[in-house]
């Protein structure tokens, strides 16, 4: 039972499939980090400096006593969170699209197949099969 999960562990799929998952990890932190470092910043210029995070609608304030602690929590809909959310599924998407479309340009053309050479058609394979019953 060992040797049989050691052969289906280092089976080329399974290899294939760890890295796959290590290298979309990665890819996801350099996305994720270009999104709220590089993109959000600009979006919120164009907001007029607004963090769409901040955006909520509360629907009861919290409850703090006068030593600060909070005895009951701010409920709110933080709508603003979702606005980023949004924001960030557009420019993830966007920037793989880039990346696929860039990989894509660098593949080799597929060479197309040589065409199968052309049969004898139906009729002409009826008509063999006459000339023989005829022999």
């Amino acid at each position: 039972m060992l040797k049989e999960f050691k052969n289906f562990i280092m089976t080329g799929n399974v290899i294939d499939l760890a890295v796959a998952v290590i290298l979309a990890g990665a890819v996801g932190l350099v996305i994720n980090g270009f999104v709220a470092d590089i993109m959000m910043p600009i979006v919120g210029h164009f907001a007029g400096g607004m963090d769409f995070a901040d955006l909520r609608i509360i629907l009861s304030e919290a409850v703090v006593l006068q030593d600060g602690t909070i005895t009951s929590p701010e409920n709110a809909i933080r709508y603003g969170a979702w606005i980023n959310a949004l924001i960030n599924l557009v420019t993830v998407g966007f920037v793989l699209f880039i990346i696929v479309k860039v990989y894509n340009k660098t593949k080799k053309p597929k060479e197309e197949a040589p065409a199968a050479p052309k049969g004898p058609s139906q009729e002409e394979l009826l008509a063999e099969i006459r000339d023989l019953l005829k022999k």
